[in-house]
């Protein structure tokens, strides 16, 4: 079996990725799981050889790749706020966007509720992989959240139950329709974060094939201009939401105005602010009612 360093490994898989319109980087964050290391271990020992059944491994999963698979269905998993998280075809990836509609939703909370000495009652909706219920659960340390998560898929609730599991979150899981379950249920909530669905489908064609063929379209797209599912919210955020709450949404590139205009009008006594991404994109609307 032939020996290789790590160097000439991640040599082999960038030039290969490159060449075949992948992302060069999917050699290291691959390889890195495979023999477990940290980003500057891996970097510090690259004259080390990688083990005879971890190169033949590497070299099938990153062709496994460049055939469309999502490195993070390879590999099983996607790191999402310091955390891993089970993936698989019923659930959308966690993507760093993400990580900063909880950032922010968690800064507007410690203003927002800083004086409240009572459990607050949150949910995700759309939940997916469980990501946002989970992490704002485990993060949220100063507020005892009564954490819920809604999601219409099955497949997709049975992932979240097993990534709460593995990473030890007390959350209630909901199957149904948007709000309709917590609607049904007469829950009040304090606190709504949510990433649904808001890729116009007139924007289909612009997809990766990695994306269109390997992740959920219930997740992906929002109808023809992206904001069908925002529309329905408005709806029924009024029946759950309490008279001092919060709401954050993610939305697309260029949403951020339309949906803070959905919200001004569901909400016309609210704080309602758009927020930049790192990128300095607009990415989160939060509505505040004090």
């Amino acid at each position: 079996m032939t020996s290789v360093t790590i160097f000439e490994a991640l040599k082999w898989a960038s030039s290969f990725l490159v060449e075949n319109g992948r992302d060069e980087n999917v050699g290291e964050i691959y390889l890195r799981h495979l023999v477990g290391m940290s980003r500057s271990q891996l970097l510090a020992e690259q004259r080390r050889s990688v083990p005879g059944e971890n190169w033949e491994e590497f070299q099938e999963g990153i062709r496994r790749h460049v055939g469309g698979v999502p490195i993070q269905h390879i590999i099983g998993v996607e790191e999402f706020y310091g955390r891993e998280f089970v993936v698989n075809e019923h659930v959308l990836i966690p993507r760093p966007e993400t990580e900063e509609l909880i950032y922010y939703g968690l800064q507007k909370m410690k203003g927002l509720f800083s004086d409240s000495d009572t459990s607050l009652q949150a949910a995700d909706v759309g939940t997916g992989s469980g990501a946002i219920a989970i992490t704002l659960k485990l993060e949220a340390d100063r507020f005892p959240l009564d954490m819920m998560a809604v999601d219409i898929s099955r497949e997709a609730l049975a992932v979240a139950r097993e990534n709460r599991e593995r990473l030890g979150a007390e959350i209630r899981f909901f199957e149904g329709d948007l709000l309709q379950p917590l609607i049904e249920e007469g829950v009040k909530l304090d606190i709504l974060l949510s990433n649904p669905p808001y890729i116009p489908l007139t924007d289909r064609e612009t997809l990766s094939d990695v994306v269109i063929e390997h992740e959920p379209e219930l997740a992906l797209f929002g109808g023809e201009d992206g904001y069908d599912l925002y529309k329905r919210f408005m709806d029924e955020l009024p029946l759950v939401m309490k008279e001092k709450c919060l709401i954050g949404f993610e939305v697309g590139v260029g949403q951020g105005e339309t949906v803070a205009d959905l919200l001004r009008d569901t909400f016309p006594d609210a704080e309602v602010e758009v927020v930049h991404d790192i990128n300095g994109k607009d990415r989160m609307v939060f509505c505040e009612r004090k």
